[in-house]
């Protein structure tokens, strides 16, 4: 290889780290924010606005903005926020600890999208509006949007918007799982192949209107951006639209230029204009996809059946993209490989252009767009509840663990080395063990794990326990968090309701690898400790069920025993002797003694002992339950090595001769941050204080985890 080449490569390498670092925005040190100018990256969702401004400091900012009433939402639903400038009383979010490593990272999103921070917004006025070319087109896809609600069918009005603007806010939950299971959530992205037929479309379109070769050329360069506007300006959008932007221009100029080189302008192109956008999975994952595809070519040339290219096409992509889906979401689906083969055609041959065909029908004869979407919506229904079906069959997705970084450069060099030698035809076993082995390291690495793992999760006001014993043998779930929900005016509801069993119990268990739960100990009847358990069901297999005797009957368990009867997953009533088997630890409940069901103070507690470690989990116990430990078992509970402090911390628990007894070495608190309860109670610091007793809290320090290794040494740290 030239060593000049080589040295303009790191010199050009050098240049541009330098240029990035001097340009990434820093988060903002002062807060002085009186007008913000929206952006259209924005969602309007029960009582608030939350989205992206540009404000007078000249700064990017995420806002979350309050509204006091029915009729201002309503005034701000109908009509687009872009350039609209509000004058704005406004402070810093208070940043708060995250719930966990594997949770939504507000972060690292604010830095994806070139932000310097959060700002919350409770009194504003509109004082102006900026015109321009951007705002004039978010305009026209707002437009276009209300115009997709007021014309096409409530069911069909997803897909239309998904398709033909780029938005998926209307997408039902459940069909989003479907896709997510299928691994073909990315139909309802507009990708390469959707701008690629739009341009074959619309380029013989003006040719059979007789419109010369090179005047439709340019008509279609000046049109193809103002697409990319109208469809939402995703980074799969502007990379097919840049790409082909150069190729036509290059042909138009009697140039010739490799589809490599047109893709590597468009990378830097778009990079130099929005170095953060490096940190977007969405750029991640469409760059290094076309890439795939683009180096493949000579792969995809030794077959000439559809079949075979489509499932080599699905292959090459889902290898290249495979350590990106592990280390932003855990899982991947195993069955898109016959998926994509079956519904890419359906939706980007047969789907788009019916919806941009009814799109076009609805401007020019409503009364016919309306006749045929009587006979177009039963038959998308039939797809649907297939997609549906076809969903939620078990066992489609891949869950191992969120693999480290070495993981992820070992399971690139493997993907790498395995193309190079399938194209050449050689090395094809070593090729296929150097790609086969980082993922079983990845997929086996915990089972490998002698170290046993206590997680107390951040789920805010709430508890939620993950055990996991060594070699991942066992996992016991004590709690789920889980929200008091209170009864509010119907405009101010959520679109979905925030989960906390799906949105911070859920990530943490996938992000872990953890796709059994052999025990769920739910200690009591309280939302705060059990809302969240049937999202859990949901999402996670769980063996069996441990619940506090005569729990059973108390309403909020209403929606958990209706999903562990669907699942028919048992349900067992423990009290005082029962034990847990376990080959690392005696698991023993010591309490409730009785079978009469009163509340906080009947919480199922569960002792955790071996030669080294002694752990006590109390839920909410309260003084009297605590009275009893200390008259029933004496000694047996002198000196844990750790307990979980009850009801938060609050004042009705840890009373001064249970914690004189126990005298544990860690002692940790499940409270929120800044909660309303003012858990933990001054009174029980002050007697923690009092004892020397060091203790953590989940609501200040965030997701609390303890390690426990073979020989008995006991970590405490914050992950």
């Amino acid at each position: 290889m030239n060593p000049f080449f080589i040295l303009f490569t790191i010199m050009f390498g050098t240049a541009a780290y330098m240029y990035f670092v001097a340009t990434m925005p820093e988060p903002a040190q002062e807060v002085i924010i009186t007008e913000i100018t929206w952006t259209d990256q924005y969602k309007i969702n029960g009582q608030y606005v939350r989205g992206f401004v540009t404000a007078n400091d000249d700064g990017k900012w995420y806002v979350q903005l309050k509204m006091s009433s029915e009729n201002e939402k309503i005034a701000l639903l109908h009509e687009s926020l872009a350039g609209k400038v509000f004058r704005v009383e406004a402070r810093e979010a208070t940043k708060r600890p995250k719930s966990h490593e594997y949770a939504f990272n507000m972060d690292n999103y604010l830095k994806s999208n070139g932000a310097v921070g959060q700002l919350e917004v409770e009194r504003y006025e509109i004082i102006d509006e900026k015109q321009g070319f951007v705002y004039f087109m978010a305009e026209k896809r707002f437009q276009m949007k209300q115009h997709i609600q007021a014309t096409f069918p409530l069911s069909l009005q997803a897909e239309a918007e998904a398709l033909l603007i780029g938005s998926r806010e209307q997408m039902p939950s459940d069909m989003q799982n479907a896709y997510l299971a299928l691994g073909i959530t990315h139909l309802f992205a507009i990708s390469g192949l959707h701008v690629a037929l739009v341009v074959l479309l619309v380029y013989e379109l003006l040719i059979r209107v007789r419109v010369r070769r090179g005047t439709s050329s340019w008509l279609l360069i000046v049109a193809l951006p103002l697409y990319a506007f109208l469809a939402g300006g995703a980074p799969s959008v502007w990379r097919a639209v840049s790409v082909t932007e150069i190729v036509l221009i290059a042909t138009l100029l009697n140039r010739k230029i490799a589809m490599n080189d047109a893709f590597s302008l468009s990378v830097i192109g778009f990079v130099l204009y929005q170095p953060w956008i490096i940190y977007q999975v969405g750029f991640q994952l469409s760059y290094l996809a076309a890439f795939s595809l683009i180096y493949s070519a000579a792969i995809l040339q030794k077959s000439t059946s559809y079949l075979k290219q489509s499932l080599i096409i699905t292959t090459v992509c889902q290898l290249i993209v495979f350590p990106i889906l592990l280390v932003q979401f855990y899982e991947i689906s195993t069955s898109s490989f016959f998926a994509n083969v079956v519904f890419v055609p359906i939706f980007s041959f047969v789907a788009l252009p019916i919806t941009i065909f009814f799109l076009l029908l609805t401007f020019i004869s409503p009364f016919i767009s309306d006749l045929l979407f009587s006979i177009y919506e039963p038959l998308r229904a039939l797809l649907s509840d297939l997609i549906l079906f076809l969903g939620s069959l078990p066992y489609q997705l891949w869950n191992p663990m969120k693999p480290t970084l070495l993981f992820v450069i070992l399971a690139y060099i493997g993907v790498m080395f395995f193309f190079v030698s399938f194209e050449k035809g050689k090395n094809l076993f070593f090729s296929s063990t150097l790609l086969l082995l980082p993922i079983a390291m990845i997929h086996f690495s915990p089972y490998f794990d002698s170290t046993t793992k206590i997680t107390f999760l951040n789920v805010g006001q709430g508890d939620c326990i993950i055990i996991e014993m060594p070699y991942r043998k066992e996992v016991i779930v004590i709690d789920t968090g889980g929200l008091l929900r209170f009864e509010q005016e119907a405009w101010k509801e959520s679109k979905e309701a925030y989960e906390i069993g799906r949105q911070v119990v859920v990530p943490f268990l996938k992000g872990r690898g953890i796709t059994k739960i052999d025990i769920l100990v739910i200690t009591h009847a309280d939302a705060d400790h059990m809302e969240g358990a049937e999202e859990v069901l949901e999402e996670v297999h769980v063996r069996e069920i441990h619940i506090s005797p005569g729990s059973h009957e108390k309403e909020v368990m209403s929606e958990l025993l209706a999903e562990a009867k669907k699942q028919q997953i048992p349900i067992v009533e423990k009290r005082a002797g029962d034990r847990l088997q376990s080959n690392y630890y005696d698991m023993q409940y010591i309490y409730p003694i009785d079978f009469v069901y009163e509340g906080n103070d009947d919480s199922l507690v569960l002792s955790m002992k071996n030669a080294y470690f002694h752990g006590l989990f109390i839920g909410d116990l309260e003084t009297n339950g605590e009275e009893v430990l200390v008259r029933t078992y004496g000694k047996a509970l002198e000196k844990l090595t750790l307990l979980k402090i009850g009801h938060h911390g609050s004042k009705t628990s840890s009373t001064q001769p249970f914690l004189e007894l126990t005298r544990p070495m860690y002692s940790i608190i499940s409270a929120g941050y800044n909660n309303r309860y003012g858990h933990p109670h001054p009174e029980v610091v002050d007697r923690l204080h009092a004892l020397n007793l060091p203790f953590l809290q989940t609501g200040v320090e965030g997701t609390i985890q303890v390690n426990i290794t073979k020989s008995g040494e006991i970590d405490v740290f914050i992950p």
